[in-house]
């Protein structure tokens, strides 16, 4: 920088009067868009202007440059002309740019400046801004103010706080909350106050400020605590800063009571009283006594002495647990022992006066010592407890029992008393000795603890009982088992993935470990479905899509974690429900018929086969004829497409429907199919003669016309196609003259002259034209008088017309016309009619094939006609509609010599 400084500088030192260095101060809010005018450095500088306004008007204009594009360049736009300010495209974070905590903080392109005069709570962005051409150079310090806005909310460093309070601390104990709040922003936008959502009644919060201005939460105790009635108290802590509006944070803060030993040991009674027989052997129990001291951990320890009124004997007689409070016959009862013992028992605790009770033990003078009873066991025993597996196999021993009288004189009987599958029997040849063993195998899902009683007793009556207790060991002997072996299941298709469809479960009776079920798919199970080993919940990852497949059956497996580990088996089965998914479908999407004309009304013209791959409903489909329903109609059930009337090819040769099929689901889908109905031509209209116009019209021929010169042509046409229309023309009358002089071509009806005519042709000749086609299997055929008057002139027209209105006497020679086109026609064979649709279908395209050819045959004959200027024909043929040829006039045409 102090480089860039010097290379501007240097030149112009002789300028120093007008160079100076100028301080500029601005000030604006973070987070504001881009092109917020900071400030107009021209305007602020006072720069001349020669206009007054736009220092772009000097000549030559100002320039304003950054001297760098440090940190705070990114953050403003200088406009190089007008020396305006503005905020860039960067937004401007307060709290990213001003980390530091304590002072101004500084940051720009240039060195940093003392900060000495601004608040603490200042943040600077610093620029240096170099004023040019030379005549105005100056460096100017441009000082940007950053203002803090609210824009942040305060937080809590940890979401759970605790504090630990004593129980006895008094009221308006003050503890600091170690962890306060923080609020990036800063004055009154940063934490300003603390509150608890529920106080409890006990407790308030307060808040000090240190010198640095730091805001610390305080808890204040404003009732008594009490650990023994509640030793927790939870709620949140929420703080708030001073922005408008406020924005709040919070925090768990659990307040924990601490123990005090403000409790002393407590006996529930104050005196005990116990009867013990002279004769009980050592270590009997005598008592137990139990004291409860309320406080926790070291202040609720009790210890258990006797008062120092216990005479000495008392406390030889009988020994007391200073642990537990047990109190045991220590020493066999002497027959000059008190009968009476008073034994006083403190319950000590930490820093508390002792709690007392009276145990008042009465000693019962026995004549006779009571048999023994020594056991010797053979299972597993602690403590009087004998532990067996379970599904151990009969007869497992427990243990031997002596049973003996001390005084040896009495007879002494033992047996069994309880219930449980247990027997005691005198073990042979001993005398004396019985052992205990099972009767059945133990169970430990019926019952895991067994109390039984081994009772001896002599002659004399008195008993001894020996308390036995038996805990049945479990063993992984029960597989888990499912609450039912066949789960049914149903799921629409078109599932999001990992769909959930049903949770497992089975029960293991046994304990433990070998109680735990985990849950596992089959080998039989498709891969995208997913069954949780711990939770037993079933789950598919893949959508279901009924169409490919509607039932998936497999097995899954519960395994408990015993050794070995057993398993039990269930089936899931799962069915795919139907959802409307799918459109109709047809099997083409174009549908051609062939049908020949005048077909009978609501004769079935085709079948459309449609399909739908839903079920039920959805996939039930209605079809409708989208056009033409006036004249079709089509069986929604079975997909019949009939006409209501005949259909006449000649009005119309083909007919283009569209059908709909529409499912029954909701909402309903459709599809569309192009259907085309292709008449097919039936001989159904004779040839139309349209030339010559009437049966009374003539021409004249003159007697010196050469042979195989044109005379005139017959002209007709048949509304049919194909062989249908095929005409052929034939002379079957002839009068005149000499007749035979003049022949018709079959093919084009062109009338020519035969053999010259002589003096005695001179006359009227009559023709009989038959005009056939070649349908089958009938032909139809049309009839026209040619009328040709042989002669130099025509004098008198009156008399050929008289002539012409006489019935002719003409004999019918009918002969077939010999064309090249013979079809031959086979015989029908009363089969299936598709083969004979195929070959009309086939005749019909050969057809259409032979009247384009024959129309532009047509077409350039009658071209040929109409340069015959010197022919004069007055009659023109019109092509469409029927003609009436009894209203054309009738004029002679006269055939000349070519």
């Amino acid at each position: 920088h102090l480089l860039l400084f010097l290379l501007f500088v240097g030149p112009f030192n002789c300028f120093a009067s007008y160079s100076r260095a100028t301080e500029l101060f601005y000030s604006l809010n973070e987070g504001l868009p881009a092109g917020v005018l900071i400030g107009s450095l021209a305007r602020d500088l006072r720069l001349p202007t020669t206009d007054g306004q736009h220092p772009a008007a000097l000549q030559p204009p100002l320039s304003f440059t950054l001297a760098s594009h440090g940190l705070g360049g990114q953050y403003v736009q200088l406009d190089n002309r007008s020396g305006e300010l503005h905020t860039s495209a960067v937004e401007i974070d307060r709290e990213a740019l001003c980390v530091e905590s304590s002072g101004a903080t500084v940051f720009g392109g240039a060195a940093a400046v003392s900060s000495s005069s601004l608040s603490p709570e200042s943040c600077l962005l610093l620029l240096d801004v170099l004023v040019l051409p030379q005549e105005y150079f100056r460096l100017v310090k441009v000082k940007i103010a950053i203002r803090d806005v609210n824009d942040n909310a305060p937080h809590f460093p940890v979401p759970h706080i605790c504090l630990s309070v004593p129980e006895n601390a008094p009221v308006n104990t003050r503890l600091a909350i170690e962890h306060p709040a923080l609020d990036p922003d800063v004055g009154t936008n940063g934490v300003q106050t603390y509150r608890l959502q529920d106080n409890y009644g006990v407790f308030t919060l307060d808040v000090e400020e240190n010198e640095s201005g730091e805001r610390t939460p305080y808890l204040i105790v404003m009732g008594a605590l009490d650990r023994e009635a509640r030793e927790e108290y939870v709620t949140v802590i929420v703080a708030e800063d001073g922005g408008t509006p406020p924005l709040v944070g919070s925090a768990t803060l659990t307040i924990g009571i601490s123990d005090i030993n403000d409790n002393c040991p407590q006996f529930s009674d104050a005196q005990l009283n116990v009867t013990l027989y002279g004769n009980s052997t050592l270590g009997t129990h005598v008592a137990t006594v139990h004291a409860i001291d309320m406080d926790l951990g070291s202040n609720a320890e009790i210890t258990y002495s006797y008062s120092q009124k216990v005479p000495q004997p008392s406390r030889d007689l009988f020994h007391l647990d200073e642990s537990i409070g047990t109190i045991t016959l220590s020493s066999k009862v002497d027959g000059d022992a008190p009968r009476l013992h008073r034994l006083i028992v403190l319950g000590n605790g930490p820093g508390c006066i002792p709690a007392v009770i009276t145990v008042l033990v009465t000693i019962i003078k026995v004549m006779m010592r009571p048999p023994e009873i020594v056991p010797r066991f053979i299972a597993n025993e602690v403590e009087g407890v004998v532990y067996l597996k379970e599904l151990e196999p009969i007869n497992t021993p427990i243990a031997f029992f002596t049973i003996k009288d001390p005084d040896e004189k009495y007879k002494v009987n033992c047996y069994l008393d309880g219930d449980g599958p247990f027997r005691l029997s005198p073990y042979k040849p001993y005398n004396n000795e019985y052992l205990l063993e099972t009767t059945k195998p133990l169970d430990y899902e019926t019952q895991q603890l067994y109390e039984i009683s081994v009772v001896a007793w002599n002659s004399e009556g008195f008993h001894v009982t020996k308390i036995i207790k038996v805990h049945v060991l479990d063993d992984n002997d029960n597989s888990p088992v499912f609450s039912q072996q066949l789960i049914e299941l149903s799921i629409e298709e078109n599932n999001v993935p990992n769909a959930f469809l049903t949770k497992l479960h089975a029960t293991d009776a046994d304990s433990g470990e070998r109680g735990q079920v985990s849950y596992f798919l089959g080998p039989d199970a498709p891969s995208y479905f997913s069954l949780d080993k711990i939770s037993g919940v079933l789950t598919v990852s893949t959508q279901l899509d009924r169409e490919e497949k509607e039932k998936y059956r497999y097995t899954v497996k519960a395994v408990d974690s015993g050794f070995p580990p057993r398993e039990s088996i269930a089936t899931v089965t799962i069915t795919v429900l139907d959802k409307n998914d799918n459109s109709p479908r047809f099997i083409n999407k174009d549908f051609s018929f062939f049908v020949p004309e005048n077909f009978p009304g609501f004769g079935e013209i085709g079948v459309i086969s449609v399909t739908d791959a839903d079920a039920g409903q959805n996939g039930w489909v209605a079809l409708s004829v989208l056009n033409g329903s006036d004249i079709f109609v089509i069986d929604t059930g079975k997909g019949v497409l009939r006409a209501k009337v005949s259909l006449d090819r000649e009005q119309q040769s083909s007919y283009i429907l569209w059908i709909e099929a529409v499912d029954g689901g909701d909402p309903a889908l459709s599809s569309t199919a192009k259907i085309t109905i292709l008449l097919l031509d039936i001989n159904d209209n004779p040839p139309l003669v349209l030339f010559p116009q009437s049966n009374m019209s003539y021409l004249l021929v003159l007697p010196s016309t050469l042979p195989g010169s044109p005379i005139t042509e017959v002209y007709a046409v048949d509304k049919d196609t194909g062989m249908n229309a095929v005409i052929a023309y034939s002379i079957i009358g002839r009068r005149g003259p000499r007749p035979e002089s003049f022949r018709i071509d079959p093919k084009t009806g062109n009338i020519t002259l035969e053999e010259s005519l002589m003096q005695n042709d001179y006359g009227l000749y009559r023709l009989l034209v038959k005009v056939s086609d070649h349908g089958y299997p009938e032909p139809l055929h049309s009839t026209v008088m040619v009328n040709l008057f042989v002669n130099d002139t025509v004098s008198n027209e009156s008399y050929i017309e008289s002539l012409l209105r006489k019935e002719p006497d003409i004999s019918i020679e009918e002969k077939q016309p010999q064309i090249s086109i013979e079809p031959t026609h086979k015989k029908i064979e009363s089969a299936s009619c598709m083969p004979m649709l195929v070959a009309l279908s086939i005749i019909s395209l050969g057809s259409i094939t032979l009247v384009t050819g024959m129309g532009i045959y047509i077409c350039l004959s009658r071209g040929k006609k109409h340069h015959r200027a010197d022919e004069n024909l007055e009659v023109q043929i019109p092509l469409n509609g029927r003609i009436n040829l009894h209203m054309l006039e009738k004029k002679p045409v006269e055939i000349s010599n070519i």
